[in-house]
C-alpha cells in the first residue's frame, strides 16, 4: 500500500524528495508559496498547492493528520521552519520530519515537536567524503551516528579466501552482511569464497571499515 506524504518547501531538497517519493509509488502533496515552483512540479506529483506554510488555515485545509509523513524542507528560513513544524504537530500530523542545517536548529525543532530531523547537505558531504576516501568504496549509507553500511570492492588479495579465513569480524570489528550481484543483494555466509570482482556490503563503524580496507 502506498504511503502518503506532505512535502512543504520546494527548494532543491524538497523538490527532489517529492519526485523520488513519487517514483517509489507513493502519494505526494506539495506546498510552497512560490507559484512558479508549484506549477513546475504539479504535473509530477499527486497534488500541488500554493500557500503560506505559516498560515494555520492553509495548513489546516491540507489536513496534516491524514498524511503518513510530513516533511518540512525550509531550513533556510529559521522562523518559518519552526512555526510550520509546530503547527503541523498541533494539527495532528503523526510524523513530522524537518530539515535542518545546524545542530542548534535541530535541537529546537525536536524540542517543539519534530519527530525526526535530517541534515541533507551534511549527510551528502559525509557520504561523498567516505566514498572517495576509502579505496574501493562504491556506496555509503550512515544508519546512525558512528554506524554505517558500505558497498565495497573486495581487496585484491581476498580473492580465493572466505570470511572465516580472513577472520573479518574479529580483526576489524566489521560484519559482512551480503554481496551485490546483478543489482541485487544476495546472502553471504562465512564459507563464501571471494572472487576478485566481488562487491560486498559491510556494516560497522566508519573508522573500522576504513582500517579494514587499508590493512586488508
Amino acid at each position: 500500500m502506498a504511503a502518503t506524504f506532505l512535502v512543504i518547501g520546494l527548494g532543491r531538497f524538497g523538490t527532489n524528495l517529492a519526485l523520488r517519493l513519487m517514483d517509489s509509488g507513493n502519494e505526494v502533496m506539495v506546498l510552497d508559496s512560490d507559484e512558479e515552483l508549484v506549477n513546475h512540479i504539479a504535473p509530477h506529483v499527486t497534488q500541488a498547492k500554493i500557500g503560506d506554510c505559516m498560515d494555520e488555515e492553509v495548513l489546516r485545509s491540507l489536513d496534516p493528520a491524514s498524511f503518513d509523513f510530513c516533511f518540512v524542507c525550509i531550513s533556510e528560513n529559521f522562523q518559518s521552519s519552526m512555526e510550520t513544524t509546530s503547527l503541523l504537530k498541533e494539527l495532528g500530523a503523526p510524523m513530522v520530519v524537518a530539515k535542518a542545517d545546524r545542530d542548534l536548529h535541530a535541537k529546537l525543532l525536536l524540542k517543539i515537536g519534530a519527530d525526526e530531523v535530517v541534515f541533507p547537505e551534511r549527510d551528502m558531504a559525509q557520504r561523498t567524503a567516505m566514498r572517495f576516501s576509502v579505496n574501493g568504496a562504491l556506496e555509503y549509507v550512515e544508519l546512525a551516528p558512528g554506524y554505517a553500511i558500505m558497498e565495497l570492492d573486495v581487496p585484491d588479495h581476498w580473492a580465493g579466501h572466505t570470511i572465516l579465513d580472513l577472520d573479518i569480524r574479529k580483526r576489524w570489528n566489521v560484519n559482512v552482511i551480503g554481496r551485490k550481484e546483478e543489482g541485487a543483494i544476495r546472502p553471504i555466509d562465512a564459507s563464501f569464497v571471494f572472487a576478485a570482482d566481488t562487491h560486498i556490503l559491510v556494516a560497522g563503524r566508519p573508522d573500522d571499515i576504513t582500517r579494514m580496507v587499508n590493512e586488508g
